[in-house]
């Protein structure tokens, strides 16, 4: 049974959650502050972490960072912030995906069935050489984007930020975090970069670039490899 720690401090949306996800058999403990929560993680060892920032006790991202220093689990943040800063934050402290308050159950499930396939996959993953789509094939030891039966060829730019989105296939990569991997930490703030390269991008692999299936844009966060 996949286990979920629930952090929120809103006992009406505890209580939704709970019998959202045990209707759906996962097993789920509940946490109201930062405290009790990483008690109830080192205890109970969740195979997801569903997050609200603002708790009683202490900030949100501080609980990310804690756990990060011994944990790899998927921690979805569900926050009523919405500032992208607020945003990158917590992805930047090591947060897989950020759904913002109020939101749809069924997308919130959505996600953590998406987080759970990620965890159950990620030892394959982590071995494979090949990352293949219904449009193109990423070979990560040769190199090399084959798009309908050819070569494309990209520049040392494309291929690096291209690698990074297919290593963490369905995970929320912040723009900072994007910037500072491919182009150091000088060029932090300069967004404007990876939206001319992520442009390049699409229109190398995407059939219809103005509307990506792979390379998807969150905006003021990030952007994800679906594949």
């Amino acid at each position: 049974m996949t286990r979920v720690l629930v952090v929120e401090d809103d006992p009406q949306l505890v209580r939704a959650l709970v019998l959202n996800m045990r209707a759906r058999r996962y097993g789920v403990d509940a946490a109201p502050d930062g405290t009790t929560a990483l008690r109830l993680a080192q205890a109970r060892r969740p195979d997801v972490v569903v997050l609200d920032l603002g708790l009683p006790d202490m900030d949100g991202v501080h609980i990310i960072r804690t756990l990060r220093g011994w944990t790899r689990i998927p921690i979805l943040v569900l926050s009523a912030r919405r500032a992208s800063g607020e945003k990158v934050a917590a992805l930047d402290a090591g947060a897989d995906d950020y759904i913002t308050k109020p939101f749809s159950m069924d997308e919130l499930l959505a996600r953590l069935r998406a987080a759970v396939r990620r965890t159950e996959t990620e030892p394959d993953a982590a071995a494979a050489t090949l990352v293949t789509t219904d449009d193109f094939t990423v070979d990560l030891t040769a190199k090399k984007v084959r798009r309908s039966g050819r070569d494309i060829r990209l520049t040392p730019t494309e291929w690096h930020l291209l690698e990074i989105l297919v290593t963490h296939p369905g995970r929320l990569i912040s723009q900072k975090h994007l910037l500072r991997e491919v182009w150091g930490e000088a060029r932090g703030n300069k967004t404007n970069y990876l939206r001319v390269y992520m442009a390049q991008l699409r229109r190398k692999l995407e059939t219809d670039p103005s509307h990506p299936r792979y390379l998807v844009t969150e905006a003021g966060m990030g952007y994800r490899f679906e594949g």
